[in-house]
């Protein structure tokens, strides 16, 4: 029965091309649900997506490809959504196949910004979808590395262990290992904060601070986040483990990083509408930093770093400033 399932990717951009590969590596067919037809029509003649890890060559007769989401839904047990989490409420409202039987795994490291949720909880909330049928794909893990096939590591935590345990099963690999974990809502936020502290690491080395510097700033970054997810979701967790601090440090400190892309620009002089249309990708931490100091409005960790991250991005705060006055707040 577990050999049959099938499994459908929401998204078109580089980590749903990324777990598209994987998916592919054990399973016969996949679906694969993208808005851009041209990308589609590109990948069925081509064998790689145009816009994002176009080094990764596709088998086309393992792909099920669509621009129609209910199409997606309707032919998988499992769906895994990666897509920015700005877009996410606009592309389930076009569903017209219910999401009730479906197992649901998200691999978007955000907020949704109509509800103010992490997607795991919109999924719950907003589509009465059981936590045991709702789970989560986090790091530490880029997509490029995906694509050049270097060994990465990822984290499935889903409330319930044999849907974990399956979801890990099928991504992984000789090149990918993934492990499970029973911590859904700690795992999703700190794959949602993580973007923030990286975008301050970015804004820090557009300023000019050096690499002592910024390893104080993850070393304060990884506590910070430990306050908030204890606020939010009290369990025994190892704030230590590759899910939160692994990822965290891949964020901030890779070549790859988006969110660290974006802090470089901001720390350079850029405003935020110039760096975002520079960018042909999202950088998650922009909207996480907003949702992320609103939600603490209410829990009242002490956020040192997402507050400056926010009064910047959202207050039109001087960088250089706000970083001055943070220099003095960490240890």
């Amino acid at each position: 029965m577990a050999e049959n399932l099938k499994f459908a990717v929401i998204g078109g951009g580089s980590w749903a091309t990324a777990i598209a590969k994987m998916l592919c590596v054990n399973l016969p067919e996949i679906s694969w649900y993208m808005r851009n037809e041209a990308a589609i029509e590109h990948i069925k003649t081509y064998k790689h997506n145009p816009n994002y890890l176009s080094s990764v060559e596709f088998d086309i007769k393992k792909l099920q490809l669509t621009t129609d989401i209910n199409e997606a839904v309707a032919y998988a047990d499992y769906i895994i959504f990666a897509i920015p989490s700005a877009f996410l409420d606009a592309e389930l409202e076009k569903l017209t196949v219910s999401l009730k039987d479906k197992i649901i795994f998200s691999a978007i490291k955000g907020i949704v910004p109509e509800t103010s949720l992490i997607v795991g909880e919109h999924f719950h909330y907003k589509y009465e979808i059981p936590y045991y049928n709702i789970g989560v794909i986090t790091g530490p893990c880029h997509a490029e590395e995906v694509a050049l096939e270097r060994l990465s590591y990822l984290t499935i935590a889903c409330g319930d262990p044999k849907k974990a345990s399956m979801v890990a099963k099928h991504l992984s690999s000789n090149y990918i290992k993934a492990k499970i974990s029973d911590d859904i809502i700690g795992t999703e936020y700190a794959a949602m904060l993580k973007n923030i502290y990286a975008i301050a690491a970015g804004i820090a080395h557009g300023l000019g601070y050096g690499d002592n510097f910024q390893s104080v700033l993850m070393s304060n970054g990884i506590r910070e986040m430990k306050k908030f997810i204890k606020k939010v979701h009290k369990m025994k967790r190892n704030i230590n483990d590759s899910a939160y601090l692994g990822d965290l440090l891949v964020t901030g400190y890779s070549i790859f990083s988006r969110n660290r892309m974006f802090g470089n620009m901001i720390g350079k002089g850029y405003t935020v509408k110039s760096a975002m249309m520079e960018m042909s990708m999202v950088a998650e931490g922009y909207y996480a930093a907003k949702s992320a100091y609103k939600l603490n409005q209410g829990y009242g960790a002490s956020t040192p770093i997402i507050d400056a991250v926010y009064a910047i991005l959202y207050e039109g705060k001087n960088a250089k400033t706000i970083f001055k006055k943070l220099t003095d707040e960490l240890d």
